[in-house]
């Protein structure tokens, strides 16, 4: 079952950020809590981590492009044995 890769909140009164580097791009595995993407914002770069281990299935918002928090930006699917 695929794992929504959503926004962070970043801060109190911010609702947009800009996608940064995506550090795992489509078909790359992740360990748990490996940073997928960085999340840039006026005040701060975060990197949103893998909840479980798996692979990236599918990136929606490109580097560089806005995205709301709470927005879906990519997909993944968890896997046991990586």
């Amino acid at each position: 079952m695929p794992l929504e890769l959503k926004v962070p909140e970043v801060g109190e009164s911010i609702t947009e950020v800009m996608i940064g580097t995506w550090k795992k791009k489509e078909g790359d595995t992740v360990a748990v809590d490996e940073a997928i993407v960085e999340i840039e914002s006026d005040k701060a770069t975060v990197e949103l981590p893998a909840p479980r281990a798996g692979m990236v299935t599918k990136v929606l918002k490109g580097s560089g492009e806005k995205a709301r928090v709470g927005e879906v930006i990519g997909y993944k699917i968890g896997r046991a044995h990586v």
